[in-house]
């Protein structure tokens, strides 16, 4: 039996029609997050064990801010895209849309959360 059209297999589109587009937006934020990883490392080491009003100055300068909020960014977002695919995979029915919701809501309330903290650190 054929599940697909040959439009389908011809586009790469399964049956939800949105695999491989949801798959290279994965491949582009591990991409990006290979790049960031290490400067989230670097800034935030340059940062530890420095005086209170140091880390003021030191996250006050556009770049260690920058990169902070980035990772911070694409990391959440990345997170909760790797959770629902488990979700997804592991929990059906309503349960499934409302562990898919409030993930989403969490990972929001920590994007919204960190970026409020790290603009108060910089101002």
């Amino acid at each position: 039996m054929r599940y697909m059209t040959d439009r389908k297999r011809a586009l790469g589109l399964g049956a939800g029609g949105t695999g491989t587009e949801n798959h290279w937006k994965m491949m582009v934020r591990s991409m990006i997050m290979v790049v960031l990883a290490p400067l989230f490392l670097i800034t935030l080491g340059l940062g530890l064990g420095r005086p209170y009003e140091e880390v003021l100055v030191y996250f006050s300068q556009p770049i260690p801010a920058i990169i902070m909020a980035l990772s911070l960014i694409v990391g959440l977002i990345q997170l909760m895209y790797e959770a629902q695919e488990a979700i997804e995979d592991y929990v059906h029915g309503v349960g499934e849309k409302l562990m898919i919701v409030a993930v989403r809501a969490f990972c929001y309330t920590l994007i919204a959360a960190g970026l409020f903290a790290l603009i108060k650190l910089a101002l």
